[in-house]
């Protein structure tokens, strides 16, 4: 089960999508050379460092004895070294320690980091979330203080939202945190599901937590943000006694072994308030929003861990006459090359799409012009929730594909193609499910501006399918994503017709119209990068996107005819189903 980082791909996906040329006021030290060298170096420590633990951390797994929590076996020495080599604090501005790179560096490198052990990379990945929420909206005691510490990695953050009876329905939370008379708060709550919300891999962890305030009004308007972290942090930076929160008990897990998910009891904590009373959901959406398109690169990389493993076997198991090749390897079947093929496919259109987002990000951030942030954040708030969801429902069906490819030795956790389909399955729940990634991108994504953001991303890959359909070998690439690009402009005119119910129907089946297409014009535009190259890994470009443009493209029309259909059919099913 060797693991090589996809440190070319990751290059070439940046440069084919405008990384350099986008950003290169923004960060004139990041030529092409420095991304090469940056993304050589996670490699190697992803390589060297994280993979070799990836099994381990599946078998083992963390412990929680005696109200504490372990981390998996080597993950502690590894999450130091992590630190110690700067990969903590990549994107973090200067001022607090950072590296001040690029939001998209950050994202490859970390796709580096999920794919070689996804369990050990939820740890720094919420680190990143806490970082961006504390920028934000942190005080100033709170920047000086604990800020430079989470940018070190010598803290590390969690996120903690979920209730037992409150789920993904936040307004329904319980938690409380009542005013302690000297500035701070008293914290009493349960949350669920708290990654890596306990363990002892760092001095310190804190914990951003949303809760009530005693005269708070119900719904989400009563909601405000938290800050409570394991050890009280002193006026002059040391740390001063345990607080009074504590981990009841850790997770049974269909995969992830290796990362602590915990069930967190607060006991009259003492907490401070982030940002302003009331408040607090706007706030951690930051946390969450970085999440969201760092678990979407977490889809990406579990797809492209399985599609190594997929293809490593299908050249060393021997089975029946191949069409293609004289040493009888499963990889000469046509079949078995085509499921290969289309799993590198999606890989790279999904990664496309996440790294895409990540530069949009920079470049809202960065751009001098003002009208140019405005369009790139418009464009990266409509990109998140398919770069999410659209992205981990990939990392599911890739790693569900490459268990096909090892056939009955897939089935058998000793090959580890098993571990890579059970460590996919949680992507697409968490940080918000992919349904409700479905209903933000229809809602506050589509609906919200009349369709007009969508229209202007239909606009550019309808430009990008004109010049394929006139570059040799990539016409049929061309007129496949044109016919996208219009079904997907149809189904967009038919969601801003709709009834509600309709369109919440839609959802679904609409963002991943949206995915597929876009998916589509990602690996158009690598192709044309490619094009006239005649490196055989660049030629190979150009297969790749008209083997997705048959398989995926092929079918949008079809999708997006169905988007009205089925909204009574639903309601009347389940109706029937539950009289019987």
């Amino acid at each position: 089960m060797t693991f090589r980082a996809p440190v070319r791909d990751l290059a070439f996906a940046l440069k084919a999508m405008g990384h350099s040329d986008l950003l290169a006021q923004a960060y004139p030290d990041l030529d092409e050379d420095t991304v090469q060298a940056v993304l050589e170096a996670a490699g190697a420590f992803a390589d060297n460092e994280l993979a070799p633990l990836n099994r381990k951390g599946d078998q083992e797994g963390a412990r929680y004895e005696n109200g504490k929590v372990t981390a998996a076996p080597g993950f502690a020495e590894a999450y130091r070294a992590f630190v110690e080599q700067g990969w903590n604090s990549l994107s973090a501005d200067p001022a607090y320690g950072g590296q001040g790179l690029s939001k998209a560096m950050e994202l490859a490198v970390f796709e580096m980091v999920h794919a070689a052990n996804m369990a050990f990379g939820l740890c720094p990945m919420l680190t990143q979330g806490a970082i961006e929420a504390l920028t934000l909206h942190g005080t100033e005691r709170q920047k000086r203080l604990v800020l430079p510490k989470l940018v070190s990695g010598e803290w590390t953050g969690a996120m903690c939202l979920t209730e037992p009876q409150a789920g993904s329905d936040l307004a329904a939370l319980t938690s409380i945190a009542r005013p302690d008379g000297n500035g701070g708060y008293r914290l009493s709550g349960q949350k669920i599901f708290i990654t890596w919300g306990d363990h002892d891999a760092a001095d310190n962890i804190c914990h951003l937590i949303i809760a009530r305030t005693p005269d708070a009004p119900p719904g989400v308007k009563g909601i405000s943000l938290f800050l409570a972290t394991k050890y009280q942090v002193k006026d002059d930076g040391s740390l001063g006694p345990r607080n009074d929160f504590r981990p009841a008990s850790i997770e049974h897990k269909l995969g992830i072994h290796g990362s602590p998910t915990c069930v967190m009891l607060y006991e009259d904590a003492q907490a401070e308030l982030v940002g302003e009373l009331g408040q607090g959901l706007a706030h951690m959406f930051v946390m969450m929003n970085a999440a969201r398109l760092q678990v979407g690169v977490q889809g990406v990389a579990i797809a492209e861990r399985a599609f190594q493993q997929a293809l490593a076997f299908s050249q060393e198991r021997k089975q029946g006459r191949a069409a293609w090749g004289d040493d009888g390897m499963i990889y000469g079947h046509p079949d078995v090359r085509r499921s290969l093929m289309l799993m590198k496919a999606k890989i790279e259109a999904a990664r496309g799409i996440c790294l895409t987002t990540g530069v949009l990000a920079d470049v809202a951030h960065k751009a001098a012009d003002e009208t140019v942030r405005a369009a790139a954040k418009a464009r990266q708030e409509l990109l998140t929730p398919i770069a999410k969801a659209w992205s981990t429902d990939v990392g599911v069906e890739v790693a569900s594909m490459g268990v096909q490819v090892h056939g009955g030795m897939g089935f058998i956790e000793e090959t580890g193609a098993a571990q890579h389909y059970r460590d996919a399955r949680i992507a697409p729940i968490y940080e918000g499910t992919n349904g409700i990634q479905a209903i933000d991108l229809i809602g506050r994504k589509v609906r919200a501006n009349g369709g007009e953001t969508m229209r202007a991303l239909c606009a550019e890959m309808a430009t990008t399918a004109q010049a394929l359909a006139d570059a040799p070998g990539l016409a049929p690439v061309g007129r496949r994503l044109a016919v996208g690009v219009a079904a997907l402009e149809r189904a967009t005119d038919w969601l801003l017709g709709a009834s509600n119910d309709e369109a919440l129907t839609a959802a679904t089946p609409y963002l991943k119209l949206a995915g597929d297409v876009t998916g589509g014009w990602i690996l158009g535009r690598q192709a044309l990068e490619a094009a006239g190259s005649d490196d055989p890994w660049l030629v190979a470009k150009a297969a790749t996107a008209r083997l997705y443009a048959s398989q995926v493209l092929s079918v949008s029309p079809g999708l997006a005819d169905s988007l009205g259909e089925g909204a009574d059919d639903l309601e009347q099913t389940l109706a029937t189903a539950l009289a019987g």
